[in-house]
């Protein structure tokens, strides 16, 4: 095998590596974008959950004080 020829496929050889290399980035970048995006909605899920519980407290509890108001006079 001629040098030459040696080096066309040294440099294919190379070539497919940078290929496979930059094929393994983008999916490992786009699996890490996933990930992140799959986080931010359980997150957001999460938050959203406990304000509705806080809210819902909070009118219990108004609601709690209110009937104890009217219950010992306070309101009418």
């Amino acid at each position: 095998m001629s040098s030459k020829s040696f080096q066309g496929l040294k440099e294919q050889a190379e070539g497919a590596a940078k290929d496979a290399a930059n094929a393994l980035g983008q999916a490992t970048q786009d699996a890490v974008n996933q990930i992140t995006e799959a986080s931010q909605k359980a997150f957001d899920k999460a938050s959203k959950t406990a304000q509705d519980g806080v809210e819902k407290v909070a009118g219990q509890a108004a609601e709690a004080m209110s009937g104890f108001g009217k219950k010992s006079g306070l309101k009418k």
